[in-house]
């Protein structure tokens, strides 16, 4: 299964469309936005382009996103907010949680708040062993505190307890493309030039 990742691309339409493109090209089975969906560009038909193209598409808030906008864009664009969710495509279980505590913006959650909203949505992935888990946030002790801004206990406390194989996450814009192991699980910031990843 192929996924194109991204992140933190701030309702930039014109990312949005270069993305669709590459999800088309590389033959994509599923998109990934893992927060900062709306914020600080344009912001007009920013889902639209990975829907004409065919993809499937699986999102959560950011810091800057509130809950009710990334509801609200999954509504009207048909796609899936997984939020405290989870879903299964091709025998992958992808579950999530958006959202950034301590950080500025609309997507505010507690670590608390966080780490129930993870347990919640990897409760409805039993008797699914390869997973995904998608964050907007980095998690403590993570290459991606480099840049000052302290990781998520809760995301790593998540990572300790479901053992993903994969982690998605943004947030850190100087971080992009940094990958690392946290145990067994690949750790991958995919922010806002977005990665392929296969599983």
């Amino acid at each position: 299964m192929r996924i194109l990742a991204a992140a933190d691309i701030h309702g930039d339409s014109k990312k949005f469309r270069k993305l669709a493109e590459r999800a088309e090209k590389e033959r994509v089975d599923l998109v990934v936005l893992a927060g900062d969906i709306m914020g600080w560009f344009e912001t007009k038909d920013i889902i639209k382009p990975f829907k004409e193209k065919g993809k499937r598409v699986l999102l959560i808030p950011g810091n800057w996103d509130s809950f009710a906008t990334a509801d609200f864009l999954a509504q009207i664009y048909g796609v899936r907010n997984i939020h405290g969710y989870s879903v299964e495509y091709e025998g992958v279980g992808f579950f999530g949680a958006g959202g950034a505590p301590g950080s500025p913006g609309e997507g505010q959650i507690t670590e608390t708040e966080l780490l129930e909203s993870l347990e919640k949505a990897h409760a409805g992935l039993k008797g699914i062993e390869k997973k995904v888990m998608i964050t907007h946030m980095h998690p403590r002790g993570g290459k991606s505190e480099f840049s000052g801004f302290g990781g998520s206990e809760a995301v790593r406390k998540a990572i300790e307890k479901f053992k993903p194989d994969i982690l998605l996450h943004g947030h850190i814009h100087e971080a992009s493309g940094i990958e690392e192991k946290i145990g067994k699980t690949r750790v991958i910031n995919v922010a806002r030039e977005g990665k392929v990843i296969e599983i």
